[in-house]
C-alpha cells in the first residue's frame, strides 16, 4: 500500500522525487547493505587483529585494531539510531524507540502546527501570490483554444448535469415563489398606465386602431354576402328584394367609407377622440382605486388560470431540453460562445496589466480570506488524516522515503568512528610511552 497526503492507508504506487515506492525501497536495500558490509568489514579486521595479536604481532596492528573496534561502536550505535526511528531495535521494547510509530500522531498534530504557523499566513502567501503572477498564467493557459475548449467541455459538463439534476417541481415552485408572488405582489394599474403612456407618446395606439380598422374593412369585406342574408332575414317579407338590396348598400358603403375615412385620416375627430379617451383611462388608473382593482382582479384571473401552470412547465421543459443538448454538443451556440468567452478572457488576462493586478488581488484577497477562515480545518484535516493513517504501514512508508539517506548515517558512523577510535589510541599510546 502507499501513503498519500489525504488518503488513510498505502494503496496506489507513489512518485516522490521522480522516483517509485519500488524504486526508493530498492535503494534502501542496496545501502542497508552496504552499511552491514561495512560493520561486517570491521568486525573481521577486529578478529584478525586480536588473533594476531595473540601470536605476537607488530606494535601497529594495535592501531588498526583500535580503529576497526571504534568502527563497529560507531556503526552499531549509528544502527541503533536509525533502527529506532522506526522500530524496536530486534524487537526489544527498549524505552525511546520505535518513535514515529509512538509519536505518530502528535507528529500529524506537529505537521498540522507547522504548515499553520510558516505556510499558512498572510505575509507568506501574499508573496507567493505576488511572485507567482497567478492571473497571467491564468491567461496563457485559458488563451490557447485546445485548453479554452477543455475548460469549455468541463462547463458543458456541469451545465448538463445541473439540468439533469434539477427537480422540475422544485422549478415550478421556485418559479411560483419567485415570479408569481412577485406579480401578485404588484399592483399591475401602475404597470398598465405606463405602457400606455409608452404606446400614446409613440403614436402606437393610433397603429394599433389603423390596424383595427383595416382589419374590420377586410373582415367586412370577406363576409359581405353574410350581412345581406342577415338583413334579408330581418326585413318585413313585405318589402321588396331590390329595396333590401339599395338599403344593404347604402348602409354597407356608408360604414366602409367611414372606416376607410378613419384609417386613412390621421386627423380625424374618431382618431382624436380615441386618443383622449385612451389618455384618460390612464388618468383614471393611477387615480381611482376602483378601476385598479378591476385590472388586478382581471391579473389574478389570468394568474390561477391553468394555463399559466402549463405554460410555465413546459416553458422550464423545453427549455431544460435544449440547454442539455446545446451543453453536450461542442459545436452549439453556447458552447462556441463559452469558448470564445474563455479565450478572450485569457487573451485579457495576458496583455492587460490593469486587469492582471485587479485579478491577482482578488485571488489574493480571495485566498487570504479562505485561509484566514479555514486554517484551524486545514490543520486539524492534516493531523486528523495523519491520526488516520496505519501506524506500521506509515512507519515503513517514512522509511521508504528517507531510509536511504539515513543509512548515511550509519556508514558516517562507521567511518567516524574508526577515525575517532585510531586518534584515540594514537593519543593513549603517546601517553602511556
Amino acid at each position: 500500500m502507499s501513503l498519500d497526503l489525504l488518503g488513510t492507508s498505502p494503496a496506489t504506487p507513489a512518485t516522490f522525487g521522480g522516483l517509485t515506492d519500488e524504486q526508493r525501497l530498492k535503494g534502501l536495500r542496496k545501502m542497508k547493505l552496504i552499511a552491514l558490509g561495512l560493520l561486517v568489514v570491521a568486525g573481521i579486521i577486529f578478529l584478525a587483529c586480536v588473533l594476531w595479536q595473540r601470536s605476537g604481532a607488530p606494535e601497529w596492528v594495535g592501531y588498526v585494531k583500535a580503529t576497526a573496534e571504534a568502527s563497529m561502536v560507531g556503526a552499531l550505535a549509528d544502527w541503533f539510531a536509525v533502527t529506532a526511528l522506526f522500530r524496536h531495535p530486534m524487537g526489544i521494547p527498549i524505552p525511546h524507540t520505535a518513535i514515529i510509530p509512538a509519536k505518530k500522531d502528535s507528529l500529524g498534530a506537529s505537521l498540522g502546527e507547522f504548515v499553520q504557523g510558516n505556510f499558512l499566513t498572510g505575509p507568506v502567501l501574499a508573496e507567493k501570490i505576488r511572485q507567482v503572477g497567478i492571473s497571467q498564467r491564468i491567461g496563457e493557459y485559458v488563451a490557447d483554444p485546445a485548453n479554452a475548449r477543455k475548460l469549455g467541455n468541463n462547463f458543458g459538463h456541469a451545465i448538463e448535469i445541473g439540468a439533469e439534476i434539477m427537480n422540475d417541481d422544485d422549478v415550478h415552485e421556485a418559479f411560483d415563489n419567485i415570479v408569481v408572488k412577485r406579480v401578485r405582489a404588484t399592483p399591475a394599474a401602475p404597470i398598465v398606465a405606463k405602457l400606455i403612456d409608452i404606446a400614446v407618446a409613440g403614436g402606437n395606439h393610433q397603429h394599433m386602431m389603423t390596424a383595427a380598422l383595416q382589419g374590420m374593412s377586410r373582415f367586412m369585406h370577406d363576409n359581405r354576402a353574410v350581412f345581406r342574408l342577415k338583413l334579408a332575414q330581418e326585413s318585413p317579407d313585405w318589402v321588396p328584394s331590390f329595396i333590401d338590396d339599395k338599403i344593404f348598400e347604402r348602409l354597407f358603403n356608408g360604414v366602409q367609407s367611414f372606416i376607410d375615412d378613419v384609417s386613412t385620416d390621421e386627423n380625424h375627430a374618431l382618431r382624436t377622440q380615441f386618443d383622449a379617451k385612451v389618455r384618460e383611462y390612464a388618468h383614471t388608473l393611477r387615480t381611482d382605486p376602483e378601476a385598479a382593482a378591476k385590472v388586478d382582479a382581471i391579473k389574478e384571473d389570468v394568474l390561477n388560470h391553468p394555463a399559466v401552470r402549463e405554460w410555465s412547465q413546459s416553458a422550464w421543459t423545453a427549455i431544460k431540453r435544449q440547454i442539455i443538448d446545446m451543453a453536450a454538443d461542442p459545436e452549439s451556440d453556447l458552447r462556441r460562445s463559452v469558448d470564445g468567452t474563455i479565450v478572450r478572457v485569457g487573451r485579457m488576462l495576458q496583455d492587460d496589466r490593469d486587469l492582471q493586478r485587479k485579478a491577482d488581488a482578488w485571488i489574493e484577497r480571495g485566498m487570504l480570506y479562505i485561509v484566514d477562515q479555514y486554517k484551524d480545518d486545514i490543520s486539524d484535516l492534516i493531523s486528523g488524516t495523519v491520526a488516520r493513517w496505519d501506524t506500521q504501514e506509515t512507519s515503513k512508508k517514512i522509511e521508504t522515503l528517507v531510509g536511504r539517506d539515513l543509512q548515511f548515517i550509519r556508514i558516517n558512523g562507521t567511518v567516524i568512528g574508526a577515525l575517532a577510535g585510531l586518534v584515540i589510541y594514537t593519543i593513549a599510546q603517546l601517553f602511556s610511552g
